[in-house]
């Protein structure tokens, strides 16, 4: 009986507890909820009342949803902020030229550039219906006198080769995507452009070898002499046959190509390695302070990001002249002019050929060959 007791008492204990919890939750409830309980609650003394916030609006004075027209005109203006990273470049929220230069880009760059190739075929191809083939004008002589020796074609093909892939790779960069994607696809063009980027990164250190070869071999050869002026005055004998005006190892037109080549060349070496290495480079801001000092009013104070678009710019532009004078230059080399291409073949050019286009050149070989080989090498 006594463990029933017990048993019976506790019981009722815990039924007590549980109704007197449930009794202080409800009034611990009310005195939330309540509104009058609410007005109890007294702010602490020398506390200022903030004003109710209007719609819109975040406590603590904060801008909110509201603009700022002076704040968010900085910011589209480019204006630089603080940041806590390295990359200072990050303290630019709106790089406005970034606009301007894809603008140029595809606009202007894209448009003079495919002009200028077109022009440059639909030319050759008009001198060619015109002119024809130049032919060597006595025939071939049998007899061949050397021209280009092995270390020459070696830096003449390294640049040739190296910048042929250079340009077919920027080309399609700059005219793929309207051009090659509705051809071959998305994909395609993916996988197109991702081997192209390669070859064009690594290969632009063979060009530079090629470029700094050939100039060492040939520079002595290629400053202008009187002979030029004549060369240039009679057209270079391209235009009508049976013309032939003086020349040397190299001819005025040559000369032209080689100074394009080597100073193109070296500006596009120089912006390529600014974009193979961003940012670490501020080539633009030093040139126009030089020019500054001749009477030009240019920027000097250019951010690494706008150093960027102008190298890419550049380096556009610069591809294009060459890409149009190299084709010409390909032109003559090969179907425009009998023989010329053996120069850079064999190393070997037929005997009536350099007499008739480099006949002062030919006239210092046979010279130097003829004490050798006896009288008959000459004739």
């Amino acid at each position: 009986m006594t463990g029933v007791y017990c048993g019976s008492g506790f019981s009722r204990a815990v039924r007590m507890a549980a109704r007197a919890g449930l009794a202080l939750l409800l009034l611990a409830t009310v005195a939330v909820f309540d509104p009058a309980a609410a007005q109890t609650v007294r702010p602490p003394a020398g506390a200022v009342e903030q004003a109710a916030p209007v719609a819109g609006e975040v406590p603590g004075g904060a801008l909110g949803s509201r603009s700022d027209s002076e704040l968010w005109r900085a910011i589209r203006q480019g204006e630089s902020f603080s940041v806590s990273i390295p990359d200072r470049n990050a303290a630019t929220l709106v790089q406005s030229e970034g606009a301007l230069w894809l603008n140029i880009r595809n606009g202007p760059v894209r448009e003079y550039g495919a002009w200028g190739l077109g022009g440059i075929v639909a030319l050759l191809l008009l001198f060619y219906l015109l002119r024809g083939r130049i032919r060597i004008e006595h025939g071939k002589a049998g007899a061949t006198i050397s021209r280009f020796s092995a270390i020459e074609r070696f830096g003449h093909w390294l640049l040739a080769v190296s910048f042929v892939i250079l340009g077919l790779t920027g080309l399609i960069m700059l005219y793929g995507r309207p051009l090659l994607i509705p051809v071959i696809g998305k994909e395609a063009f993916a996988s197109l452009t991702a081997v192209g980027k390669l070859l064009h990164n690594y290969l632009a250190f063979a060009f530079m070898a090629g470029l700094l070869i050939t100039f060492v071999m040939w520079v002595r050869h290629n400053f202008p002499s009187r002979h030029d002026l004549v060369w240039i005055a009679r057209g270079g004998g391209l235009l009508v046959k049976g013309v032939h005006p003086p020349s040397r190892k190299f001819n005025a037109g040559q000369k032209l190509v080689f100074w394009i080549v080597m100073l193109l060349g070296l500006s596009l070496s120089l912006s390529g390695i600014a974009l193979m290495f961003p940012f670490e480079f501020r080539m633009f801001s030093a040139t126009f302070e030089v020019m500054n000092l001749v009477g030009f009013d240019l920027p000097t104070s250019l951010t690494t990001m706008q150093e960027m678009q102008l190298s890419q710019l550049w380096h556009t532009v610069v591809a294009l002249v060459l890409v149009i004078a190299i084709i010409a230059h390909i032109y003559i080399g090969t179907l425009g002019m009998e023989g010329a291409f053996d120069a850079m073949g064999t190393g070997e050019v037929d005997l009536n050929w350099a007499r008739e286009h480099h006949n002062l050149w030919a006239a210092e070989v046979e010279a130097r060959r003829a004490p050798a080989d006896g009288p008959a090498a000459a004739e």
